[in-house]
């Protein structure tokens, strides 16, 4: 029963966010119509949302192949399902039952406490257990009080992010009615502070003209493909059509299968847009009676795919300069003693582009184009100095992606660490 519970309730992020939507339709006494259609759209759109992320990561895996071939470069590319899927082995027990007892915490920590969020992203959630479990492990800890312990610092971060992204969010949506839930949040905020710092809000990302010659591009799905298309085919030249007939077109030409799989990327942003929309409008309402009546006054901490639709221009534009800072990084890495990471097109596309929204909310198109750069900075190096200690427990061939997670992890190894010295 644990497992089924585990597995295919909690670890299924929609069904998860489904019975969320259940309850507090249930608690607002709504007809059985409403509550089966609230519960069923919400986890369609779950469902839409995560279709679109695998069409676009379909298309960055060939991207990935393309660069390697091209470039010859070898490195740790991060990855957080590789990484935790290695771990279960290890970490298994303890990951699943921080992950339980953490999403207690959290609403324990929603009622108790100023910070009113409920995460609702389930997969960072099993992300942030693993990191947890094999961090207080590395640093000596072990049995019921690792799962007392990580279950407090899981269910703390899945308040505390939220609640730190939060002032900003609200300039992106113009409302308070939900948060974002992502462990990349390190980076939002570094971005949005950025932002402010060195960019000019007056001027959005949003508010480019466009020659009436060119006034398709205002077409996000087009603009996407155009540009992505720009991507694929210099890449594709790069690593020759002998590799990409021969080892991932299925004997197409190269030129064709590049240019499809830029579109195909399009139509993976197309349908998370899509996706989004119909989870929030259902969603919200529906969080409406579980925080009147259970929670007072929280909020749902949403995948950051859900503030995409607010900023289309810094979606693609965070992506490319986060991407650009990936390489840079790449290339500053080794000088300075540290492994080589390669830029991942997945991580630098959802952080970056929710970097890049964050940015342009405070700074606008300079504060989207620096922030998201910095972003990707951050993404290299804390993966690259996280490696170093996950290094413990064997498994350096991957590290956690996400800034939240490098943070974290560096931070409870030194912390169990020097406490298990004393």
């Amino acid at each position: 029963m644990l497992d089924v519970i585990m597995n295919d309730i909690l670890g299924t992020p929609a069904i998860l966010v489904g019975l969320f939507a259940f309850v507090g339709l249930l608690i607002q006494k709504k007809s059985t119509s409403t509550v089966l259609s609230g519960t069923l759209k919400t986890i369609m759109g779950f469902v839409i949302l995560g279709a679109g992320a695998s069409v676009l990561i379909g298309s960055l895996n060939h991207f990935s192949k393309m660069f390697d071939h091209a470039f010859h470069i070898q490195g740790v590319i991060p990855n957080n399902e590789a990484i935790v899927a290695a771990a279960q082995t290890s970490f298994g027990t303890s990951t699943a039952m921080i992950m339980v007892f953490g999403m207690i915490m959290n609403i324990l920590f929603a009622r108790f406490t100023p910070f009113k969020y409920i995460f609702l992203t389930g997969h960072h959630t099993l992300f942030m257990a693993c990191l947890i479990a094999a961090s207080l492990s590395v640093g000596g800890m072990s049995g019921t009080p690792l799962i007392i312990v990580g279950s407090i610092i899981l269910g703390l971060c899945m308040v505390i992010f939220p609640a730190m992204l939060q002032p900003t969010v609200r300039q992106i949506t113009g409302s308070d009615d939900f948060a974002v839930g992502h462990f990349g949040s390190v980076g939002y905020y570094v971005s949005a502070k950025i932002g402010k710092l060195l960019g000019n809000k007056a001027k959005s990302t949003e508010d480019i003209k466009v020659p009436k010659s060119l006034g398709f591009l205002k077409d996000t799905s087009v603009a996407v493909s155009l540009t992505m298309s720009l991507f694929f085919i210099i890449i594709a030249l790069f690593a020759g059509s002998s590799y990409i007939e021969t080892q991932l077109s299925g004997g197409s030409n190269f030129i064709v299968f590049a240019i499809i799989q830029a579109i195909t990327f399009a139509a993976g942003v197309y349908i998370i847009l899509a996706g989004v929309r119909m989870l929030i409008s259902e969603i919200v309402p529906a969080f409406k009676g579980i925080a009147d009546k259970l929670v007072p006054n929280t909020k749902p901490a949403l995948d950051c795919p859900t503030i995409f639709p607010f900023a289309p221009n810094a979606v693609i534009i965070g992506f490319l300069f986060s991407f650009v800072a990936g390489l840079v990084s790449m290339f500053i890495l080794p000088l300075i003693g540290l492994k080589v990471i390669v830029p991942g097109l997945v991580p630098h596309f959802f952080t970056g582009a929710t970097a890049g929204v964050f940015g342009n909310a405070t700074g606008g198109r300079r504060g989207a184009i620096v922030g998201a750069f910095a972003n990707g900075l951050m993404i290299s190096f804390i993966p690259a100095l996280l490696l170093i200690f996950m290094g413990d427990i064997g498994y350096e061939g991957t590290t956690f992606g996400d800034s939240d997670f490098g943070i974290v992890g560096i931070i409870l190894i030194n912390i169990v660490k020097l406490f298990g010295a004393v």
